[in-house]
């Protein structure tokens, strides 16, 4: 089984924090080229994954909830015919399909749509409850569009949900994290992630940072908060299965643990990534540069071949992310003696343990995993 990942550019704003390819202002120019040529490229490499048949769709961003209700029609029926092209044999019904949308997007005629488009999961940017932070982050949303947003979907028969939230802002306290927290809980959707602010060179918040102008949150305090996260979401019914993410019984993003899990995936769209076990492709982050070469009959991208060192330290970085960690029966003797040898230090620390062959963060090891990971990749 694979996945399909389609990357829309298009952003009525950019928030501060973001370091994901995106555009603004050139949504009512292109949307019409950018969905035709991105349906262009899925049948330009409809044989990248070797027939096999497609579990997951994820249509992300950029606002994906900016296109127009034709555009979302157009993609979702285009992206479901790729499991037509496989055998019928192996053919099976979309599990899950994803889209993400911006809560002030979210009106009861757009989740018409989305349901008509067989559209079943929606993940929502949410990131904080307060509208002062909001607007530090530069956000379009304002928290009450949150909950209008999760009942117009819930009316539309709409009933996995996602939203992501944010902590760590600058001078942001404990209590205020709670506050988000249990706002978010209230809420009942069936996902949460949450992650730490982020401060990504190149993006506005990176150079606020570095003017002076904001203090990153103290480490030690952004691990108080994300110590209150575990316990509170286990409380709730949420079961952590990845470092940042939180589900519900039977409500664990499938289409994620493609990454996670090193199943194949194709990326459609500017600057949309693709993984088929032997390689990496990135396509060029530049819409124009895209559609351009689409519309020519060339895939604007590069690939990296991925030998046996590279697959294993992809391993490192995406299997460890996971509760479940890294089935250890899976690796060849040189691997095996080599991970071992090098997570010595990190099982005598407490920060990482091997329980029934599967080798796995602790919760202490969950604070440092970067520093983890990196004692285990080869080089």
């Amino acid at each position: 089984m694979a996945g399909i990942y389609v990357h829309i550019p298009f952003c009525a704003s950019r928030c501060i924090y973001c370091g994901f390819y995106s555009t603004t202002g050139t949504l009512h120019h292109w949307q019409d080229r950018y969905v035709k040529a991105v349906l262009a490229e899925l049948e330009l490499r409809k044989d990248y994954l070797g027939g096999e048949a497609i579990k997951t769709l994820y249509i992300g961003g950029g606002t994906p909830s900016l296109l127009s209700p034709d555009n979302i029609r157009l993609l979702a029926h285009g992206l479901r015919t790729m499991n037509d092209k496989v055998p019928s044999q192996q053919a099976v019904a979309i599990e899950e399909f994803t889209m993400e949308c911006n809560p002030d997007d979210v009106t009861p005629y757009l989740c018409s749509v989305l349901a008509e488009a067989d559209i079943n999961r929606v993940s929502m940017g949410v990131q904080t409850f307060s509208d002062d932070r909001l607007r530090f982050l530069r956000r379009r949303h304002r928290a009450e569009d949150v909950p209008r947003a999760v009942e117009h979907l819930r009316k539309a028969g709409i009933n996995n949900i996602s939203i992501d939230l944010m902590f760590g802002f600058p001078g942001e306290t404990i209590e205020e994290w709670e506050q988000d927290m249990e706002r978010g809980i209230a809420l009942d959707v069936e996902h949460i992630s949450a992650y730490s602010l982020m401060y990504e060179e190149g993006t506005p918040l990176y150079t606020m940072r570095e003017r002076g102008l904001i203090t990153k949150d103290d480490e030690g305090h952004s691990a108080e908060m994300y110590d209150r996260l575990l316990d509170r979401l286990s409380e709730a019914g949420y079961v952590h299965y990845e470092i940042s993410n939180f589900a519900k019984q039977g409500f664990r993003s499938l289409h994620n643990s493609c990454y996670w899990n090193g199943t194949k995936y194709i990326g459609l769209g500017a600057a949309a990534h693709s993984y088929d076990v032997n390689s990496r492709q990135w396509n060029t982050s530049d819409m124009a540069a895209y559609v351009r070469a689409i519309e020519s009959g060339e895939v604007p991208m590069e690939i990296e071949i991925s030998d046996a060192r590279t697959r294993y330290n992809d391993m490192i970085t995406t299997v460890l992310r996971t509760t479940e960690g890294i089935d250890l029966s899976k690796l060849n003797t040189q691997e095996y003696r080599y991970i071992m040898k090098n997570a010595h230090k990190s099982i005598n620390a407490g920060t990482l343990e091997v329980v029934s062959g599967r080798m796995r963060l602790t919760r202490k090891g969950l604070y440092i995993s970067d520093e983890v990971m990196s004692d285990l990749i080869w080089v």
